[in-house]
């Protein structure tokens, strides 16, 4: 894959970009929503963190217990199962006098069933491109992630204001439908990548494998836990500024943007290959100014410069894909996005916890702080060995 018009000209490739860019844009609208309308009713920073962020938390119960379904269920119907239980629930959440006790636990089993769906998705995606053109392919979605977020938030903050977030929580009910049809009328049927049933033993031997490698383990970590702490800082953006949240939102998805074209399309493979780590502190170093409690305009262009960090997600999940087998790739890839979901609602929990007894500005800083720190125990000398050129052989072996 030498260019984005291959990717197209792909069979499967744009109904599987067409049905993540309608959930990305529904996840996006539905959050934003789900935000103001907690944040409203309780004027809490950590519940309205977690109100976005924490049905993520369930991700590790999913990852535990689900994770080897990712490559053991047919991945149309599954798909599209997926994106049916969203619209329910979102639809649910929408129903005016739920409790917002009703709201936290419908958010739960929503994060419980997105744990199948990263290792579904992008394992999907290592079958419809061969694995030299997934970083192509996955810099696409991420683009299209942050041009989703960007439009999201924006129609969000309009609609939220001009409606209510109980009608914008519909809007994105519709939008995960649409998904679903699009799944279900644009995917080829195909047997699951793994034999076998689904179990909680298989998922954690699977998982004991896949972090049995040192390098591997580093890779899982660098992708992790940097950019956990970072999606702390963007929890409080509706605290931070409640009522300019959805420009601060859409300012960040911008950067991401830049930052998925530059890694993905434009940077050569030797020296994408060394700016990981740079990335990971350019990802969290500008929200240091929010030390200062700036004014949302430069709170904005600090969060797009940071956002531009985030291709750093892209080239360690090509490092993951060269040291894992074909035959555990969606269950590799499902352990990164459980994790990295699973570490997106721990942090938000906790950004939101030292929001509430400093302010947001405070919180930002000290989280942003956290990230630098853990990129820089990461990338200490002999933590992250570039032994990456072959993947470990006895996974398979030991696996089948």
């Amino acid at each position: 894959m030498r260019s984005y018009s291959d990717l197209f000209r792909t069979r499967e490739f744009t109904p599987l970009f067409l049905s993540t860019s309608l959930q990305t844009a529904a996840m996006t609208l539905g959050g934003l929503a789900l935000g103001t309308l907690v944040y409203r009713a309780t004027d809490s920073p950590l519940l309205s963190a977690i109100s976005m962020f924490g049905p993520q938390l369930a991700q590790v119960v999913g990852a535990t217990t689900l994770l080897s379904a990712a490559d053991r269920l047919p991945p149309r119907a599954t798909m599209t199962g997926i994106a049916c239980a969203f619209a329910a629930g979102t639809a649910l959440m929408a129903t005016p006098g739920l409790p917002i006790a009703w709201v936290f636990a419908v958010l739960l089993l929503l994060g419980l069933v997105q744990s199948l769906g990263g290792g579904v998705r992008w394992g999907l995606l290592t079958e419809i491109l061969s694995k030299d053109g997934y970083l192509l392919g996955r810099s696409v979605f991420n683009m299209v992630s942050g041009i989703a977020q960007i439009t999201g938030y924006a129609t969000g903050g309009v609609l939220v204001a001009a409606l209510s977030p109980r009608t914008t929580l519909g809007v994105a009910a519709a939008l995960y439908l649409g998904a679903a049809i699009v799944s279900r009328l644009g995917l080829t049927r195909r047997a699951p990548r793994a034999a076998g049933r689904p179990s909680i033993a298989q998922t954690w031997r699977t998982n004991a494998l896949l972090w049995s490698s040192p390098p591997r383990r580093t890779t899982y970590l660098l992708l992790w836990v940097p950019n956990g702490l970072v999606v702390g800082c963007e929890s409080l953006f509706v605290s931070y500024a409640p009522d300019r949240a959805g420009a601060l939102f859409a300012c960040a998805a911008l950067g991401m943007f830049a930052g998925d074209v530059t890694t993905g399309r434009l940077l050569p493979p030797a020296l994408r290959r060394r700016l990981g780590i740079p990335f990971l502190v350019l990802l969290a170093a500008p929200y240091l100014v929010f030390a200062l409690h700036p004014a949302v305009p430069v709170a904005a262009a600090c969060a797009a410069l940071a956002s531009v960090g985030f291709g750093a997600s892209l080239i360690q999940q090509e490092r993951l894909m060269r040291l894992t087998p074909e035959e555990l790739s969606g269950h590799a890839l499902g352990l990164h996005s459980s994790g990295m979901l699973t570490m997106q609602g721990v942090s938000a929990a906790l950004a939101g916890g030292v929001a509430q007894l400093t302010t947001p500005g405070a919180a930002i800083t000290a989280m942003a702080a956290a990230s630098l720190a853990a990129t820089l125990a990461l990338a200490l000398p002999g933590r992250h060995r570039e032994r990456d050129t072959e993947p470990d052989k006895h996974l398979v072996a030991e696996e089948s």
